[in-house]
């Protein structure tokens, strides 16, 4: 009797209906415990940065240009893709992210492979005051561009946005590629050397896809610094240069507040982004499958 009651009991634990009841069960007590310190803080901290975002949704497809709501309307929209100075200006946005991003992503890398492989003089001094465009303000660097372009005589336009924009967003490049190299086997270096592959080959069929990873990482931070840059643009802009931040200041100087035209443009973006970012994961998902 008391090995069939042992059965009996073994049988009855590991039966799924009770182990269902006992899950449900410490679900039910977790659902019930009070919400902790933590995770109320995580839950107003979520609420504050998007709850701003909600009304900026809701109010662009407001009827009326104040904050009175008077009926949902679509003629933001409408007003916002026939704004040739806005696509202008975001055109002009997208041109300088991507070039100025391209060419701080060669120079950047090509120079934290130097730096990291090779042993020279002025070894340390490059490593540090490669990242001051980082540190220092960005009212300076803006400040100090605008006198360099004046004193040495380039107008201002497209051309001075690029050329700062590749200034401060090499710091960033360079560091994320540096990260990438600390990490990096050497001795795979030597592998190739040994079954006789030149420096170059190594570089470009070893090296580089090694570090692509912390390559494209900076490429797309440069790029999103590129886009959202403010303060070094305004003064390097030059007449018919503007990019799209200091289009929207413009705009909101000039009405003393955000526009429902400015609303959309934000909510398009937001909608852009998210878009991006799906296309992007699941992309790189299927790089991973294969």
């Amino acid at each position: 009797m008391r090995f069939v009651t042992m059965v009996h009991n073994a049988v009855t634990a590991i039966r799924p209906g009770k182990a269902q009841g006992e899950a449900a069960r410490h679900a039910k007590r977790a659902i019930q415990r009070r919400l902790s310190f933590s995770q109320t803080v995580y839950i107003v901290t979520i609420i504050f940065l998007f709850l701003p975002l909600l009304v900026l949704v809701i109010y662009s497809f407001n009827g009326s240009s104040g904050m009175n709501w008077t009926g949902f309307s679509l003629r933001w929209y409408q007003r916002l893709f026939s704004s040739r100075e806005l696509w202008r200006a975001f055109t002009n946005s997208i041109i300088v992210a991507i070039s100025s991003a391209a060419t701080a992503t060669v120079l950047g890398t090509i120079g934290a492979i130097g730096v990291n492989w090779y042993r020279f003089r002025l070894r340390s001094y490059v490593r540090t005051i490669s990242f001051l465009p980082m540190i220092l303000p960005e009212i300076i660097i803006g400040v100090s561009l605008s006198i360099f372009f004046a004193g040495v005589g380039i107008p201002l336009g497209l051309f001075t946005i690029y050329v700062a924009h590749t200034t401060f967003n090499l710091p960033f490049v360079f560091l994320m590629v540096m990260a990438r190299l600390d990490e990096f086997d050497f001795s795979i270096i030597e592998a190739a050397h040994d079954l006789g592959a030149s420096d170059r080959q190594t570089l470009f069929r070893v090296t580089v896809p090694i570090c692509m990873p912390g390559i494209l990482s900076g490429l797309l931070t440069a790029i999103t610094l590129s886009l959202e840059d403010f303060v070094i643009t305004f003064f390097v802009a030059g007449p018919g240069s503007s990019t799209l931040p200091i289009f929207i200041y413009s705009a909101i100087t000039r009405r003393g507040g955000v526009t429902p035209v400015i609303s959309a443009l934000s909510v398009v973006m937001i909608l852009g982004t998210v878009a991006l970012c799906i296309t992007l994961r699941k992309f790189l998902k299927y790089i991973a499958a294969k």
